[in-house]
């Protein structure tokens, strides 16, 4: 399974949940099935590390992230690349469907979704509320490999 991990700047949300399902499905010890990367839909942020208050987070919940990690947008190409393209929020949704107009395979949806929840992940970059984010993360991801 293929999972790329969509927001507006790739600098919280998508690397948090990007990393997440990292650690969960290493914990299951099924990560040699899952390919997961993450990515932006605006041009922003590309270039720049994950933002220091995401890295405190995910630190302070056990959770281990590439450091190297650096925002990069999404491309058209990246529809053949993965299985799944997941958004963060219904402005993600929007913003993606300028770089990928069609969805014939059904692969686009957005993460709060898995919970049952058609709500959006709220953006920690407004909110400064980190943990709130990692918890819906945790519960999407968490539900997501329920799935499987």
């Amino acid at each position: 399974m293929r999972i790329l991990f969509i927001c507006h700047g790739n600098i919280c949300r998508s690397p948090m949940a990007e990393f997440i399902l990292k650690a969960l499905v290493k914990a299951k010890g099924i990560e040699d099935q899952y390919y997961i990367e993450s990515a932006a839909v605006s041009s922003e942020e590309i270039g720049n590390p994950i933002y220091p208050p995401a890295k405190r987070c995910l630190t302070q919940h056990g959770v281990s992230f590439d450091n190297g990690k650096c925002a990069r947008q999404v491309t058209p190409a990246d529809y053949d690349r993965f299985d799944r393209l997941i958004c963060m929020d219904a402005s993600n949704l929007c913003w993606l469907s300028r770089i990928i107009p069609d969805d014939p395979e059904k692969k686009i949806h957005l993460m709060m979704a898995y919970t049952g929840s058609g709500r959006d992940v709220a953006d920690p970059w407004y909110t400064g509320d980190f943990e709130k984010t990692f918890q819906d993360l945790l519960l999407a991801c968490e539900a997501m490999l329920s799935f499987q």
